[in-house]
């Protein structure tokens, strides 16, 4: 267990970069990663870990790939379905297993009409993790009618904790203190929806690790980026190597320029 949380959060600085790719579970061919395999190839070397679905690891990542897996098991519901809450787990233990990843996912959707159902799901993945050594990620989902303030998001994250969870990702908003505060693990934030602006990619990360979140795991607002490889690699420097927004920005530009350059070259 301790062996493979090592491999999600990095030990020497207790921080992690994972790079979400499971958006296709219930949405379908999202923009920019309706071909998984194009758009996670470039952004490999730059992440800690990969969180996806089965589907897409056996499909679109190169076995030979040493980038840690974290594995999306729930599921079973989609944006076209009755609810999106109404989730159960998807993936054995077993499978997992035999596709030697290093830790388990799943939503739990706290106050929502299927809450009870996401949460035992979790406790049901906790007890077959414990079994095997796998530890487990929690993603504190929150529909349309949920508030995103600390006080609904430090709940889900401490039902999440006292449920057996090991990491918690949920999203970053006002006083983000108190819920990494309360939580009795650590908790990484989710980048959400692409954000207008670079910039603002950058700011979330940096105020997320300034107010204690152990890392990120971003999708969106890395690879929709007219320039993902730069992006990525200014997060990873902000959370890595405690760079400023404007130390990030400055790379962020520096690395989107050479992008232009190759892309150039290539055509």
């Amino acid at each position: 267990m301790k062996n493979r949380f090592s491999r999600i959060i990095r030990p020497d600085d207790g921080r992690c970069v994972m790079l979400a790719v499971d958006h296709g579970y219930f949405l379908g061919p999202t923009e920019k990663l309706e071909v998984p395999q194009r758009t996670i190839k470039p952004l490999l070397p730059y992440a800690d870990s990969l969180m996806l679905t089965r589907g897409v690891l056996r499909t679109s990542v190169n076995p030979s790939t040493n980038v840690p897996i974290v594995l999306r098991v729930s599921g079973a519901t989609s944006i076209v379905g009755e609810d999106l809450s109404k989730e159960t787990i998807t993936t054995s233990i077993e499978d997992a297993i035999k596709l030697n990843v290093s830790c388990l996912a799943i939503s739990i959707f706290v106050g929502s009409k299927y809450e009870h159902q996401t949460l035992a799901n979790l406790a049901t993945l906790v007890d077959n993790g414990e079994k095997y050594g796998i530890p487990v990620l929690a993603v504190t989902a929150v529909g349309k009618e949920m508030v995103r303030d600390a006080r609904y998001l430090g709940l889900a994250c401490r039902v999440a904790g006292e449920l057996g969870a090991h990491l918690v990702k949920t999203y970053y908003c006002e006083h983000f203190e108190k819920v990494v505060e309360g939580s009795p693990v650590p908790v990484i934030i989710a980048g959400g929806k692409k954000l207008e602006k670079d910039v603002d990619v950058l700011e979330l990360t940096f105020n997320a690790i300034r107010e204690g979140a152990a890392g990120v795991d971003m999708g969106r607002n890395i690879w929709q980026s007219e320039y993902p490889v730069a992006m990525i690699k200014a997060v990873r420097s902000i959370v890595h190597e405690n760079f400023s927004v404007k130390e990030a920005y400055d790379l962020f530009v520096k690395e989107k320029n050479n992008e232009r350059k190759s892309t150039t070259i290539t055509r």
